[in-house]
């Protein structure tokens, strides 16, 4: 999908004839101030707001409705498209043309140079894969978009259809993410900075950045600590979500987490009579200069004396927590603790919410008659990044991140337990029998969250979270497979009206050991052909499946 978009961007940028229309982009306010910082966080919250009411649910959706205060302004000829790594940029780009601001991005990125065997417990790619580097990236070129000096007297202004429908698509990857940047520089500053777990540092228009190649723009930070993002895919549909584990820590290098997009401002222009700003260059706050950087997401509270980025210790009040428990707790207005039962009740949201998406994802490929083709003859060299079809109908990411949902719902729930039982005091609870009141709130929301799927012949199939969870590692992500292998069908009756031949049927038995695996591995090859997918393989499937049963958990301790 990205060279698509690279040759979108050289068409654009070569070719005043691309568009209907050149509509420029003026500067009327050359330096990003807190002031923008707070409204840009204001219009994420918006289009967030409708994604979590569902009034919308892709980019061009929601941009072209009342969550957008600027949409009725948008001239013809802008497409409204970004998958995860484009969405923050095009939101920030598309606000900095609406508010007559500068706007900047890396425009080529190249990964620093690997000089050790192997990568941080074997989850990414060398670094022929800037995407997936295993020491993380750095800016070699800029693309700033300013006014140019004048020519005939007249100023060249940047068209800005050609920013938002080329430049974005085409310079902004997951790349321009793994990047820490802790250093400074005057000329190839990096375009986000990493931030201190605060209020002020996570909030509305804070990106979050998972290694494994996934993007998202957090909307909202709750009064518990809960935050909420929103984030694209390559349908163009948008999504929102809780930030927990499926979000993964790495090195630092590779600048996993929390950052915001660096303040910039327009040096050295000159200022017309009629307000506008020509010339200058474009220049990025540098880190000791802004009040809400900081690393410790990545060393700790208390870093490990000897300098290991994953010893460091997280604390509350002096009580060592583990790290998503230290977000939670620190952004938390009021006395930090932690609910065992507004807990689960929010992570079982957020699976409801990831399965009612699937609903949409699953769908596209049944509508676009991907079931019906042929399954080719060999999988992608790697399932979770590839491009085509597969990188647009199939779902092993996204229930990648299910998985670990489910993993997370019984891993945090044992948690808290087992705090409750040692007396810890960050366990906030006034009943007499935890484990049966988690149980009611599971079998409550389990039954809440309801939703279905048409087969093949069109009969209607009802599920809820509870049967979600028990036919996890059931669901097929393999966009040729029949809508009821897609949703993990079991029952003869279910799977009566699937047509997928035997030769696709072999394809499901022998995926089963891809859908045990919840870790999304980018430095394995993965392009087996039948005959080879016997099991598992280096790096390319597991045998078991993961403990996700709650219900046998909480049934135990009551």
């Amino acid at each position: 999908m990205k060279s698509l978009h690279f040759i979108l961007l050289v068409i654009s940028l070569c070719s005043s004839a691309t568009y209907a229309q050149s509509v420029p982009w003026k500067i009327t306010q050359p330096a990003w101030t807190e002031l923008h910082e707070k409204q840009f966080g204001e219009f994420v919250q918006e289009i967030g707001k409708a994604v979590e009411a569902r009034k919308c649910n892709s980019v061009e959706s929601c941009l072209r409705s009342s969550a957008n205060p600027y949409y009725k302004s948008d001239p013809a000829g802008l497409n409204y498209y970004a998958d995860c790594a484009d969405l923050p940029y095009y939101l920030r780009a598309y606000f900095s043309w609406k508010n007559g601001l500068p706007f900047s991005v890396s425009s080529k990125i190249e990964a620093v140079p690997d000089d050790e065997a192997g990568s941080f417990l074997g989850a990414f790619k060398p670094a022929r894969d800037v995407r997936y580097s295993s020491k993380g990236n750095m800016v070699v070129e800029r693309y700033d978009v300013i006014v140019k000096t004048r020519l005939f007297k007249k100023p060249i202004y940047p068209n800005a259809l050609s920013v938002l429908n080329g430049v974005v698509a085409g310079y902004t990857f997951s790349a321009n993410f793994r990047i820490l940047g802790n250093i400074d520089s005057k000329d190839l500053f990096t375009d986000f900075y990493s931030v201190k777990v605060t209020r002020s540092g996570i909030r509305p228009g804070t990106v979050i950045y998972d290694p494994n190649g996934h993007v998202a723009i957090v909307f909202r930070v709750a009064d518990d600590g809960h935050v909420f993002y929103i984030d694209a895919h390559p349908d163009n549909s948008l999504t929102m979500g809780l930030y927990t584990p499926k979000f993964v820590r790495s090195r630092p290098e590779h600048g996993a987490g929390f950052k915001r997009f660096r303040p910039i401002s327009l040096v050295g222009a000159d200022r017309t009579s009629t307000g506008l700003y020509e010339g200058g260059k474009i220049v990025g706050t540098p880190n000791t200069q802004l009040a809400d950087y900081g690393l410790e997401q990545y060393y700790g509270t208390n870093p490990d004396p000897r300098g290991a980025w994953n010893k460091g210790q997280f604390k509350i009040k002096g009580n060592s927590v583990g790290y998503y428990d230290f977000v939670r707790m620190s952004l938390t207005l009021g006395e930090q603790h932690i609910d065992p039962l507004s807990d689960l009740s929010q992570l079982l949201d957020d699976v409801c919410v990831s399965l009612l998406d699937r609903v949409q994802a699953v769908e596209g490929a049944r509508q676009n008659g991907i079931d019906l083709k042929p399954h080719p003859e060999r999988l992608p060299y790697n399932i979770y990044g590839t491009d085509g079809e597969w990188e647009n109908y199939s779902t092993p990411s996204r229930d990648a991140r299910l998985k670990v949902s489910f993993m997370d719902v019984l891993e945090q729930t044992k948690r808290n337990i087992d705090l409750y039982k040692k007396g810890d005091r960050t366990i906030r609870y006034a009943g007499t029998n935890l484990a049966q009141d988690l149980y009611d709130i599971y079998a409550k929301k389990a039954m809440a969250c309801q939703f279905s799927y048409k087969t093949t012949s069109g009969k209607t199939v009802m599920m809820n979270l509870e049967a979600g969870r028990q036919r996890l590692f059931d669901m097929s992500f393999d966009p040729y497979h029949c809508i009821e292998l897609r949703w993990g069908a079991r029952i003869p009756e279910e799977l009566a009206s699937c047509q997928d031949d035997s030769n696709k049927r072999q394809w499901y038995d022998q995926e089963r050991w891809l859908r045990n695996q919840w870790e999304r591995r980018y430095d394995a090859r993965m392009d087996y052909s039948l005959p080879e997918l016997r099991g598992p393989l280096p790096g390319a499937g597991i045998a078991d499946t993961p403990d996700v049963d709650i219900v046998s958990y909480l049934r135990s301790q009551m």
